[in-house]
């Protein structure tokens, strides 16, 4: 009984671990059910916040790629960008010293003092009063009788007496040899004066030098160059500084109108008295003639010099002229025309060359019959450019009556101003009408200035009414009352 017990409760008691075990699986499995299920929903929420991850992951690399192609491209351009270099110690040169240039090219260096009467203009009547002016010049060579100087035309136009002094005689400035103006260039402002070597002593002679010429062509910007020149008329003098800058196109107003030139700018000082004085480079060669400086408030260093390259041809030509001297008043020669300065303005409105234009022909003239015409431009007397009615009178005194001379014109035709040249046997001055010899009589047209003074250019309100100044001949009309230039056109030939 009791052992029938026992394994009653045996079995009970296995029954109940076994439905133990199964309760325990069955939660097992639930539970794992349910992580599973959770597991899910979790990995739903991952996925999906993954998804938006790569998502952002992706956009970020598009934008570090573009960013990147941004960088390369910028990367490109700046490797084609190049650095400054450094120099080498045997490149790092300190400031030079021009002690030597300047000892060495100082003899070949003159100051220039042109004594003359200087013309002015006041409201179509023209003055005449003494002036005295400075200037510089370069020897550039001799022939058997003469010591050859270049300088401006500035310099020495209007001269009616020339001197030089030598550098090696700067200390005795009352020793002064005189000079004659031998040609002219006013297209370049350049000219060549002469010394007769047999006004140079043997001192003189065994000291002076001729320039040596360089290549302005080879000249860099930046390099060093060396001025020296007759500053403000004290003596010479040497400046210093770099070459700012190459064909710079300058214009330069001169008293024969403005001139426009590309030069060498350096901001070595280049002052009054400079004019016509050296520029040069370390090696002591010349590779510029000075010639203006920027005179503007506030400007400093901008001084200009005409490129040897471009002067050394005109120069050459220059030299090969023939020395001529003022002639006698009774025995000057005359063309027989009335030259009168056109207008700047007048110039750029009809295109008109710059020279001396031919307002009248005396009837029976010299140049009447060479076949010179109202209306024609002289631009050339001989080899010498004339640039201006006060030019050609000046040059005129050089000319005795007899003489021939090649008379350069520009005449206006259908295709423009056409060039000729015409040979002038010269006429008496004294012939012509109404010649004075006197001080006061130094051109062809004295006579009929007194003939335009006081004229009532309103014509009663009728005819001319606006007029233009064409210098001291008198006034040439404009336009009439109806606005018409039909008067002008015939005067120049259109």
């Amino acid at each position: 009984m009791h052992r029938k017990n026992y394994w009653r409760s045996l079995a009970a008691l296995a029954m109940a671990a076994c439905i133990m075990s199964v309760s325990a699986g069955s939660m097992s499995v639930a539970a794992q059910e349910a992580t599973e299920s959770e597991r899910i929903k979790i990995g739903s929420d991952f996925s999906k916040r993954e998804k938006e991850e790569m998502d952002t992951e992706e956009t970020e690399t598009e934008t570090e790629s573009e960013a990147q192609k941004e960088n390369a491209s910028d990367q490109k351009i700046g490797n084609l960008i190049g650095t400054t270099e450094l120099l080498e110690e045997k490149d790092q040169q300190s400031l030079p010293d021009i002690s030597a240039v300047a000892e060495n090219v100082m003899p070949s260096i003159v100051a220039i003092t042109n004594a003359g009467v200087e013309t002015i203009s006041y409201y179509g009547t023209e003055y005449q009063m003494d002036s005295e002016s400075t200037g510089s010049g370069i020897i550039v060579g001799k022939n058997d009788s003469e010591l050859l100087i270049a300088t401006n035309q500035h310099v020495v136009e209007g001269a009616e007496e020339l001197t030089v002094c030598f550098t090696v005689d700067a200390e005795d400035k009352d020793k002064l040899v005189p000079a004659q103006v031998k040609g002219t260039d006013s297209t370049w402002d350049l000219a060549v004066i002469a010394v007769n070597l047999s006004d140079i002593s043997e001192d003189v002679a065994g000291k002076i030098k001729v320039a040596q010429m360089g290549d302005s062509d080879q000249t860099e910007v930046g390099e060093y160059a060396v001025a020296i020149g007759n500053a403000l008329g004290y003596g010479q003098s040497v400046t210093f500084g770099i070459i700012s800058a190459l064909n710079r196109e300058i214009s330069v107003s001169t008293n024969n109108g403005v001139v426009t030139n590309p030069m060498i700018q350096t901001d070595a000082a280049i002052n009054f008295g400079n004019s016509g004085g050296a520029l040069l480079n370390l090696k002591g060669e010349l590779i510029g003639i000075n010639s203006a400086k920027a005179a503007e408030t506030g400007v400093e260093g901008m001084g200009y010099a005409i490129p040897v390259n471009t002067a050394k041809p005109i120069i050459e030509d220059l030299m090969n002229q023939v020395t001529r001297t003022k002639v006698r008043a009774e025995d000057a020669g005359a063309l027989g025309l009335v030259p009168v300065d056109v207008s700047e303005e007048a110039r750029q409105i009809y295109n008109i060359p710059t020279g001396a234009f031919v307002y009248e022909l005396t009837e029976g003239s010299a140049a009447e019959k060479a076949g010179i015409r109202e209306g024609d431009i002289i631009v050339k007397l001989d080899k010498t450019g004339i640039s201006s009615k006060s030019e050609l009178l000046d040059r005129m005194q050089y000319y005795a009556a007899g003489e021939t001379v090649a008379v350069t014109v520009k005449r206006s035709g259908s295709d423009g101003y056409e060039e000729k040249v015409i040979e002038v046997e010269l006429g008496k001055k004294s012939d012509l009408p109404g010649y004075q010899n006197s001080a006061q009589d130094d051109s062809d047209t004295q006579d009929s200035e007194e003939e335009t003074e006081g004229s009532d250019n309103s014509q009663d309100g009728e005819g001319y009414q606006d007029w233009y100044d064409f210098g001291g001949r008198g006034q040439i009309p404009f336009s009439d009352g109806n606005g018409d230039l039909g008067d002008l056109f015939r005067y120049f030939g259109f």
